[in-house]
């Protein structure tokens, strides 16, 4: 099979964009990445439903009836584009590549392109995919990576472009300084930036290869979110990093670069730092007041400091650093590294270094010293700088900065699971800030009545000390603060992942979760996380909950990082679990909810995202009328919260309508949906208990609020006394009833228009002059026993009830109709000798209102062709009438007729012409006269059901149909 004819298969074109996944992880369909909305497609092919990494290879899947096709091999392979690198699928038929066999009968093994002779299993040429690293071991082989951005690193990398310039000579950016730390986690590359004071957040960040071109672009969100403005760090990812690129990485071959505008930039190669395994502090160095500028321009350092508060306090600084040298310093040049005191002015410890081989664009050295245990409290407390200078020279060629929190972006979360049987959980989540103060977060559920103890504790020695007593700033289940001098015993376990929080109380229940660092971007980059629990109460050890961080970006995406814990271990596989998002859930029965399963993915966390969400559904969201589920594949375990989200103005919609969001935006506490208490939804909007309004979709329709549910009824129309002729036409929005014209001999335009705009108002409701209307009366609606009127002339109403005639029979025996009926009647009772009489009477009414036949006995009406009838039977042969359902009463529209045993019913049919002219009527809003009830309705139900009205063919209706 040639590659031309195995692409003219259709299949092979139905590419589509989703984000790659584990075996064992399923991918709704919704999260597929907008490329169009993206700056620029990540490097990256796309084959049939799946997401194939740069440098990938394999065989082409076409899915059932075909499957896998061993002769066609796909490679995804990179495009250079300008300056960028994209990628492409390569298919390539192997078939012809095969060798030729010496037997006389070859096989074809399953999963081969090529035959074999039997015995020979080395003779296909086609090779499974080859083996990669596993997770684990890339991980391992891909940390401690940072940079030093500065306008001489800058140098470097356009130096070595294919059509150098001297255009950075003329860079604005020359002098703007920053450093970055990397760490590669789950096929993911997280990286954390100091920016100097005077160096802006740029635009965009790049990642380039030696020659220059852009391996991935990312655009940055001007503002930062929460967690970047506290600690003044740039936090990102670059995502799914191709094979290709992470050797880059490993290689050191893989340079970042800040972009402001065109011809302002910073570039600085991504190096690995050994000393990153045990950083604990960070410093950015720049020049200092009153060096020379002509000599320290484009200059910059970064810092990487550790310490040890064992029995002998320690601290080590290695350093990167450029510009510290004079234009005749060639080899072993010595440098002077100082901590000194910022306040007090005096110097804590200064070492000597000594530069073998001078570099203009990057140099290393590190000291090693003593510390005090007041020098190193001071230290951890942001009261100590670290300078680097030329001992030639030290007031021309001097670096200088303050060490503070670590540059790298992260956050130390955990579970609060129980560890006695209970209901209760939670979560608590901390980090550094900028000044070096530790900002925590407590959320504890269950415990509220217990009074709990909520303290950091020291798990990393052989016995549990307790460290901090965070309960002072605990409220209703919530602590929020920061601890502003946390010293080496706090920051020591910190750093280790050895500290742990703990909610205890005295009636023996207790939450325990350990600290564990996690990396910052997207969707952690919030004020905090979310809560996942399970909504019964009853106590369980352990207790399953879940932690769960949502973000949007500026490309309307939405991120989420979710964390579960307290499921019961088992030695099988990790479980299967399915995340679901929910809008407009739980606040009023009758609220549509819009439910999606996000992702089904196995074991206990998960980093995804979704793109495709409408602007009003992230309206919502930002609102917080968003639920998230998480649920196993049995539904044993059903964990659910609230969320809010902050979106980018970009991201929502023009307006909102009273929606739910809209509630929950301008009120404190949303409508509930209780029972008793309970707000309704309909149409789109709230109602409060007890409220009616007219429907917005029918204006000849009335609603009303009773115990969370809305109910609407059709508006029935009183009988009016004038005839057809002297009925006026309303076109008012809510007067679907005719009205009696006044008796005046000559009307002018002017008295007709008084007429119309005259009117009575009755329950915040407008009634023309003249007409009369059945009061609405929730909860039972429309009281047809009662006829209100607006007077013409006095404009007063009245509702008298309708008066009932008098029963020439007992009270006892009398009965109503229907449920609606106003009066009651008295049963039909007739002696055997008016039969003749009442015959005769029955054949002079019109063929429409004959009644049925009760004047002799059932086998007397059936043995002269008379007929059975479930709803009022029997009738005598001949007879046509409307049928009368209990729960419609008289369907006028239908019509029955009685003819030799046999009964056939007819709906009306109505022409097409009157029914597009009635429904024209009431596009404009016109008042449609009822020329022909049966049309009318038709029409009118056509018209709330948004269809176009087809003619009704006459077909028969049976007896079953109409019960």
């Amino acid at each position: 099979m040639h590659l031309h004819s195995c692409l003219t298969l259709p299949i092979l074109f139905i590419v589509a964009s989703c984000p790659p996944t584990l075996r064992a992880r399923k991918v709704a369909p919704l999260i597929e990445d907008d490329w169009a909305r993206r700056p620029h497609r990540a490097a990256e092919c796309t084959f049939g439903k799946q997401i194939r990494e740069l440098g990938s290879i394999w065989f082409a899947d076409l899915g059932p009836p075909f499957g896998i096709m061993y002769c066609i091999k796909c490679e995804c392979i990179p495009v250079q584009k300008k300056r960028r690198i994209i990628a492409r699928v390569q298919c390539r038929n192997i078939k012809n590549e095969c060798p030729k066999l010496t037997c006389d009968e070859p096989v074809l093994l399953p999963g081969r392109c090529c035959k074999s002779c039997p015995g020979d299993l080395n003779t296909d040429i086609v090779q499974d995919l080859p083996a990669q690293l596993t997770l684990e071991e890339e991980e391992r082989s891909l940390k401690h990576f940072g940079t030093l951005l500065t306008g001489r690193t800058s140098h470097a990398l356009h130096r070595d472009t294919s059509s150098p310039t001297t255009s950075w000579l003329y860079n604005s950016a020359y002098n703007y300084l920053a450093t970055g730390r990397f760490s590669f986690h789950r096929k993911n590359l997280y990286y954390s930036f100091y920016l100097s004071a005077s160096t802006p957040r740029p635009r965009s960040i790049q990642f380039v290869d030696g020659s220059g071109s852009i391996l991935e672009e990312q655009v940055m969100d001007p503002i930062g979110g929460a967690y970047q403005n506290a600690t003044g760090k740039l936090c990102g990812v670059w995502r799914r990093v191709p094979r290709d690129y992470r050797k880059l990485l490993r290689e050191e071959r893989l340079h970042v670069s800040f972009i402001w505008e065109p011809s302002s930039s910073l570039t600085g190669q991504v190096s690995r730092y050994r000393a990153l395994s045990s950083e604990q502090f960070s410093s950015l160095l720049e020049p200092t007041m009153g060096v020379d500028r002509s000599l320290m321009s484009g200059a910059g350092a970064t810092a990487i400091v550790s310490t040890s508060s064992a029995s002998t306090p320690s601290i080590h600084v290695a350093l990167v650093f450029n510009g510290l040298f004079l234009p005749n310093d060639m080899s072993d040049v010595p440098l002077i590294i100082q901590l000194e005191h910022q306040e007090k002015d005096y110097v804590v410890l200064s070492e000597e270094i000594v530069v073998k081989k001078p570099s203009n664009e990057m140099n290393f050295g590190e000291i090693r010293s003593a510390l005090s245990a007041t020098d190193l409290r001071l230290l951890t407390r942001g009261k100590l700088s670290i300078s680097i200078m030329s001992r030639k020279d030290p007031q021309a060629l001097r670096l200088s900065g303050t060490i503070g929190p670590r540059a790298t972006c992260d956050m130390y979360q955990t579970l609060l699971v129980s560890e006695t049987p209970s209901a209760a959980s939670g979560l608590a989540w901390a980090f550094l800030d900028h000044l070096g103060a530790l900002r925590y977060g407590v959320h504890v559920i269950g415990l509220e009545e217990e009074s709990p103890l909520v303290t950091l504790v020291d798990e990393g020695g052989k016995r549990r000390t307790e460290l901090e007593d965070l309960t002072p700033s605990l409220m209703n289940g919530l602590a929020n603060g920061s601890l502003d001098r946390p010293g080496p015993r706090l920051l020591q376990p910190l750093f280790n992942q050895e500290l742990s929080v703990v909610a205890a109380s005295h009636l023996g229940s207790m939450l325990r979760g350990r600290l564990l660092e996690r990396p910052v971007a997207d969707a952690r980059d919030t004020a905090a996380p979310v809560l996942l629990r399970r909504s019964t109460k009853e106590p369980t050890y352990p207790g399953p909950v879940g932690l769960i961080w949502t973000a949007v970006d500026l490309d309307c995406s939405l991120h989420y990082e979710l964390d579960l814990a307290g499921f019961p271990s088992s030695s099988q596989e990790p479980p299967t679990f399915r995340l679901f998002l929910e809008t407009m859930p739980l606040l009023a029965q009758g609220a549509p909810v819009a439910r999606r399963l996000l992702e089904e993915f196995t074991g206990y966390s998960l980093e995804g995202s979704v793109t495709g969400l409408s602007p009003m559904e992230l309206y919502r969201i930002e609102s917080g009328i968003g639920f998230l589920e998480v649920t196993d594949k049995q539904s044993t375990y059903i964990l659910k919260a609230p969320f809010k989200a902050r979106a980018p103005f970009s991201c929502l919609p023009h307006y909102a309508d009273n929606d739910i969001a809209s509630v929950v935006a301008y009120n404190l506490q949303p409508p509930r949906s209780d029972i008793e208490t309970g707000a309704c939804f309909h149409e789109t909007r709230f109602y409060e208990e007890g409220t009616q309004w007219t429907s917005s979709t029918d204006s000849c329709f009335m609603c009303h609020c009773f115990r969370g549910l809305a109910r609407c009824d059709a508006m029935p129309c009183p009988t009016v006394s004038c005839p057809l002729g002297k009925q006026l036409k309303q076109s008012m929005p809510g007067h679907c009833c005719p009205i009696c014209a006044a008796p005046v001999t000559v009307e002018t335009n002017t008295t007709l228009k008084s007429n119309v705009t005259r009117g009575c108002t009755l329950a915040g409701q407008y009634h023309l002059a003249g007409s009369s209307w059945h009061p609405y009366l929730p909860p039972a609606g429309f009281d047809i026993c009662a006829v209100c009127a607006c007077d013409a002339v006095t404009l007063e109403v009245k509702c008298p009830r309708v008066q009932c005639p008098p029963l020439e029979c007992d009270e006892k025996i009398a009965f109503r109709p229907d449920k609606k009926a106003c009066c009651r009647q008295c049963p039909v009772t007739m002696a055997r000798s008016n039969v003749t009489t009442d015959l005769i009477a029955i054949a002079h009414l019109p063929r429409d209102q004959a009644l049925p036949s009760t004047r002799r006995t059932t086998e007397e009406i059936l043995s002269s062709g008379g007929c059975k009838y479930p709803l009022g039977g029997p009738y005598e042969n001949g007879i046509e009438w409307h049928p009368r359902v209990h729960s419609h009463g008289e369907m006028k529209c239908v019509k029955c007729r009685c003819k030799n045993g046999e009964v056939r019913c007819d709906r009306k049919r109505c022409p097409r012409s009157l029914c597009n002219s009635i429904v024209h009527q009431m596009k404009r809003g016109e008042y449609v006269a009822d020329v022909d009830d049966c049309c009318t309705a038709q029409c009118r139900r056509a018209r709330r059901h948004h269809r176009n009205h087809h003619p009704a063919s006459r077909h028969s209706v049976t007896p079953r149909e109409l019960s």
